[in-house]
């Protein structure tokens, strides 16, 4: 005859909202905090949480959420930019099906899909992520250049496309560009 189960302990069972949100502030990350505020209902503030973490796909979730409550709320108009937001998050992180629920919504909301993104570290050419972590490493354009055998311009040129794609104005912003923007 099999041993008799033991009844679970409390440390076993699922955590309330509640109880997740105040282990998650006791860690004191971003990711855990605003996981823990999507599971409690609190979109605008997990969204707002998970903007400042790396982790992107949870990010995506909460603004995809959120966009749905507000649509079903009939606040159409308001649901559309955490949607878009929603679908590029979910564009750049892979995120196929995630990607598609926020197209889904979006279009329910009366929005238009973008087309695919042409922004984020994902777009940059091979050259222009190279030259990007070169910068973003310390290095001066002269410095790349030579390291490259290429001229001072087209140093110039990538950095100036990366930018662009970035969505950033200075040197100083491109390490956590490409970071955020990779995780």
């Amino acid at each position: 005859m099999p041993p008799a189960l033991a009844a679970p302990e409390l440390r076993d069972l699922p955590l309330d909202a509640t109880e997740m949100l105040s282990q998650a502030e006791g860690w004191g990350t971003a990711r855990a905090i605003g996981m823990a505020l999507h599971a409690a209902g609190r979109l605008e503030e997990a969204v707002a949480m998970l903007e400042a973490s790396p982790a992107r796909v949870e990010y995506a979730h909460a603004l995809v959420d959120l966009g749905a409550s507000l649509r079903r709320a009939n606040r159409r108009a308001a649901a559309r930019d955490p949607l878009r937001l929603a679908l590029d998050v979910a564009d750049s992180c892979g995120a196929e099906p995630l990607a598609e629920r926020a197209r889904h919504e979006l279009h329910a909301a009366g929005g238009r899909p973008r087309r695919p993104r042409t922004s984020g570290v994902d777009s940059l050419t091979p050259s222009e992520r190279r030259i990007a972590e070169m910068a973003a490493g310390g290095l001066s354009n002269p410095e790349i250049a030579q390291a490259l055998f290429v001229t001072r311009k087209t140093v110039e040129a990538h950095l100036g496309n990366a930018y662009r794609k970035l969505d950033i104005r200075s040197r100083g912003e491109l390490p956590a560009a490409l970071r955020v923007s990779a995780g």
